[in-house]
């Protein structure tokens, strides 16, 4: 057991290393770590060490229109759309005051970040964020509150799929 323990700590320390990238795993590989990390203090360590690795948010995104309702925590995201030659792709950036809640953030943009608007709306995020037992684990505010950052990152690609149409 002291090995385990030894090896997971190590693991996660590895991770605080990875901080200065900036860089957010793919999903998959977030779920392989969820996979290795059994214990769910681990898990949260990792989560809010996926959200450290946010970028900064600049102050002139925090406004009203980029604040997230239905989240207990304050959460801003905003969305850049890439027209992409018709097919509208989508990239986010965001923040939290509550550490998790980053972390939350971080996974949803390794999950729809860089994907085209038709993807977004076309993947399953109850089933795929299931995928990571999340749910088993955090208050019903916070669960809440992913829905609702998930409603929000649909909306604005339904919203992208609209735009081209006009156009």
């Amino acid at each position: 057991m002291a090995v385990a323990a030894t090896s997971i700590s190590a693991y996660i320390g590895v991770m605080d290393t990875l901080t200065d990238t900036r860089q957010i795993p793919r999903f998959d590989e977030i779920r392989a770590d969820f996979e290795f990390l059994d214990d769910w203090e681990d898990r949260y360590r990792y989560v809010i060490e996926l959200g450290r690795r946010l970028e900064p948010l600049p102050e002139c995104e925090r406004s009203a229109a980029n604040k997230v309702q239905g989240c207990v925590s304050q959460v801003w995201l905003s969305t850049k759309v890439d027209p992409n030659g018709g097919s509208p792709r989508l990239s986010f950036v965001g923040d939290s005051d509550a550490h998790i809640v980053r972390g939350l953030i971080a996974i949803l943009f390794a999950l729809y970040s860089g994907k085209t608007a038709q993807d977004i709306i076309s993947i399953d995020a109850p089933h795929t964020l299931g995928l990571l037992h999340l749910k088993e684990h955090l208050t019903p505010q916070r669960s809440n509150g992913l829905m609702a950052m998930v409603k929000r990152i649909r909306n604005d690609a339904e919203s992208a799929l609209a735009q081209r149409t006009i156009h």
